[in-house]
């Protein structure tokens, strides 16, 4: 099983949850999740030091997340996740690529996390507002120092 650096490294390699895992029902209090947004929105984690996943290698469906959460009654639930993480040498290097990408944004003053969003934004194919004014500032510097 590949070994993940940290609990964002889990949620991001998750694809989708496994359709069949929902509609999911509580047996302890019959409180039904309709689907994974539900799901994510009205459980809680179990506790807020554990992430509340689980890799498994599955024989049939292959890398599988497991996600612990607690129902408001306090009945732990649990879905099964399909693993998006690419494992091969270009996954890797896009890995790498991001992390340098992000460790810059962050020396330039950006705080990590909405740099890390505003980066995930882009992989998306969304537009980033932010990062394109960031970017204007310092070409601007850089024609400054160049010229």
């Amino acid at each position: 099983m590949p070994s993940f650096s940290s609990h964002d490294d889990w949620y991001a390699g998750l694809k989708a949850l496994c359709l069949d895992d929902f509609p999911k029902h509580c047996r302890n209090c019959g409180r039904t999740f309709a689907s994974e947004d539900e799901y994510f929105r009205e459980t809680r984690s179990i506790r807020p030091e554990i992430t509340g996943l689980k890799g498994v290698d599955d024989p049939d469906d292959g890398p599988l997340v497991e996600v612990f959460r607690n129902c408001v009654c306090g009945s732990t639930l649990l879905v099964s996740c399909c693993s998006r993480r690419d494992d091969s040498d270009a996954g890797h290097r896009r890995r790498e690529l991001f992390d340098k990408l992000l460790n810059f944004l962050e020396l330039q003053g950006l705080p990590r996390e909405q740099a890390r969003g505003e980066l995930l934004r882009l992989m998306s194919g969304e537009r980033s507002p932010m990062l394109e004014t960031h970017y204007g500032q310092l070409a601007a510097q850089a024609r400054k120092l160049g010229g």
